[in-house]
C-alpha cells in the first residue's frame, strides 16, 4: 500500500521531469522532434503525445478527467501540434497535482473496475496499485525521451528524485 504523502511526491515529480523534458525538447526543431528513433512510439513528439494519452485514460479512471478520443495505438498522433502538446502536458500536470493534493487515503484503499480496451473485459485492481502503475508507467517513457533527447543532442536535467526540490 502507498500513502497520499507519496502520491504527492510523484505527482510534483511528474510535472518537474516533464518541464525538464519539454524545454530540452523546444531546444530541436519540429523536425528533430519529430525524427523516427526506434522507440516504442517512434519519435520524442509521438511518445510525449502517447503519454499524455495514458496520464488522460489514467486520470478518467481517477478523477472526471475526461478520457481520450483516441485508441493507445493511435496515441502518438493524438497531439499533432507541438505548442497545444506543450500546453496540455502543463494543464495536466496541474490537475495531477490538485488530485493528489485532495485525495483521500481511504480512496487508495479500495478497488477500481474499468473496461479495458487492450484486454477486451472488465479489469479490477486495488487502486493503489493503479496509482503506482500511473506513475510507473510515466517514468518509463519519459525515460525513453530522455534518452531521445539526449542521443538528438538536448540536455534534459537529471531524473534522479532525490535532487528534486523538497
Amino acid at each position: 500500500m502507498i500513502s497520499v504523502a507519496h502520491v504527492r511526491l510523484m505527482a510534483r515529480y511528474n510535472q518537474w521531469q516533464n518541464t525538464s523534458l519539454y524545454g530540452a525538447a523546444d531546444t530541436l526543431s519540429e523536425a528533430a522532434r519529430r525524427e523516427q528513433r526506434g522507440a516504442f512510439f517512434g519519435s520524442i513528439h509521438g511518445t510525449l503525445s502517447h503519454l499524455m494519452w495514458g496520464d488522460r485514460q489514467w486520470m478518467s479512471r481517477f478523477s472526471d478527467v475526461p478520457k481520450p478520443e483516441v485508441s493507445g495505438k493511435d496515441s502518438p498522433n493524438l497531439y499533432p501540434d507541438w505548442d497545444d502538446l506543450k500546453s496540455t502536458r502543463v494543464a495536466m500536470d496541474r490537475t495531477i497535482l490538485d488530485w493528489a493534493n485532495g485525495l483521500d487515503p481511504a480512496w487508495l484503499e479500495g478497488e477500481l473496475t474499468w473496461y479495458s480496451g487492450i484486454f477486451k473485459s472488465d479489469i479490477s485492481k486495488p487502486k493503489w496499485m493503479l496509482v503506482t502503475h500511473f506513475f510507473n508507467h510515466q517514468t518509463h517513457h519519459r525515460g525513453q525521451v530522455h534518452a531521445m533527447l539526449t542521443a538528438a543532442g538536448a540536455r534534459p536535467d537529471d531524473t534522479d528524485l532525490m535532487l528534486m526540490d523538497a
